[in-house]
């Protein structure tokens, strides 16, 4: 790997053994991955926060945990303030509603302490899997640093943003460093298309969008896909719905659509003349079959959660749950969560849609998600949502039942306790 003045500096310890680690890391992780040099960054997005987690050996402060979580090093650094903007991403706790995820005083305590040491250092505690939501839009070009693979494949495609989904490591190496492995979509030649899907049902709702991003992952897998005849130009909520559904199902982090996304005018412009590896179609017979695969886990039509906000909800989405609930309440056998970044819950607060869903028995969260944060309410064994992602995780991870349908559908079954949803 090249390394310019400025890099050889940090790799030689010139400014500081916590630095020279982090160099020496990027170093190591670029040459496997077969990149000639790094590029800067001032933009990175990273899971930094620390709680307790059964297993691991006790800590000698918060320099220690970030040297050996982060840092991948046995020795104790002193950590200094990062160079490059950086940004917390989702953590395991909701500042007002963490008795109820179950957590103890304690954790809640450790975990704050971890919140103060990240502040301290220059991390900015934005504590969401959507930063793009609440002031970190990066624009057409900007090579950034980020985790989350539903935050990458947004600001990838539809920003036009540069980022590959890294990892804990790499990034607590480029907050340090301001640079990261110049490989994968930081190249032109990575970014252009690879498959071609065309639409030949409408894609207009929420619902829709999800199914179609569900379907394209597990097309493609990791590859770029082209998606093609698409009549309505979607919102920032359902092109969000739509990125997680395909980096979940299948691992994309890029993708076009001709007219919508940043880097594609045109289904010519979106490949720039490569080789097209393979073409789908999504029609009613896939359709069905997505919603299908999707509601698998489901078969007890009491529901005891409904989960809405994967990836977080937008004030629009939280706006258009309010209208859905108009003054009804939730059933007493169900809970119903609504997950949000917590600059948008205060608007929510200001608004005054925390107290509609309060009023309705409902509950506004923010900072986490029960996936990351592994907590559901007491007893819970049938759980519905809205998000593709969500339905696919959760009963993996926190071993229940899922249903996935509309928002309208998941409003429903928090009202009735019973899920009725069905395929339009």
């Amino acid at each position: 790997m090249k390394l310019t003045a400025d890099e050889q500096a940090m790799l030689d310890g010139k400014e500081g053994p916590a630095v020279q680690k982090a160099m020496e890391l990027l170093v190591k992780y670029g040459e496997a991955l077969g990149a000639e040099r790094l590029v800067d960054t001032n933009n990175v997005c990273d899971a930094n926060v620390y709680s307790p987690t059964p297993g691991l050996p006790p800590f000698d402060g918060h320099d220690h945990i970030f040297s050996q979580m982060s840092l991948d090093s046995d020795e104790i650094l002193e950590i200094p303030k990062v160079k490059a903007f950086s940004c917390q991403l989702i953590g395991r706790m909701d500042s007002r509603h963490w008795r109820l995820q179950g957590i103890d005083q304690t954790t809640h305590d450790l975990i704050l302490e971890s919140e103060s040491y990240n502040a301290a250092h220059g991390i900015q505690l934005m504590n969401t899997c959507t930063p793009y939501q609440i002031g970190n839009v990066p624009v057409k070009g900007e090579h950034c640093a980020w985790m989350e693979s539903s935050a990458v494949v947004y600001i990838n495609s539809v920003l036009g943003a540069r980022s590959n989904v890294e990892g804990r490591e790499s990034t607590a190496a480029a907050m340090l460093t301001g640079k990261i492995p110049y490989w994968g979509y930081h190249l032109e030649s990575e970014r252009r298309g690879t498959h071609y899907v065309t639409i030949e049902v409408p894609v207009e709702s929420f619902m829709d969008w999800g199914l179609l991003g569900y379907f394209v992952g597990q097309a493609v897998g990791d590859k770029v896909p082209v998606i093609d005849n698409v009549k309505n130009s979607p919102n920032l909520s359902k092109l969000k719905h739509f990125g997680a559904a395909a980096s979940t199902s299948g691992g994309v982090e890029m993708y076009h659509i001709p007219g919508v996304t940043a880097e594609a005018r045109t289904v010519e412009e979106a490949f720039s003349g490569n080789k097209i590896y393979e073409k789908f179609r999504f029609g009613p017979e896939e359709r069905r079959k997505v919603y299908e695969d999707l509601n698998r886990t489901g078969r007890d039509t009491n529901v005891d959660l409904v989960m809405l906000g994967c990836p977080h909800s937008s004030i629009q989405q939280i706006w258009e749950i309010c209208n859905l609930l108009d003054g009804k309440k939730v059933h007493s056998n169900t809970q119903l969560w609504i997950f949000t970044p917590h600059p948008i819950r205060e608007l929510a607060d200001r608004i005054g849609y925390t107290k509609i869903l309060e009023d309705a028995g409902a509950v506004l969260m923010s900072d986490t998600c029960p996936a990351i944060g592994r907590f559901l309410p007491k007893g819970t064994k049938v759980i519905a949502t809205d998000s593709a992602k969500q339905v696919h995780y959760l009963p993996a991870i926190m071993h229940v039942q899922g249903w996935f349908g509309s928002t309208q559908d998941c409003i429903s079954a928090a009202i009735t306790g019973r899920w009725k949803g069905e395929l339009q």
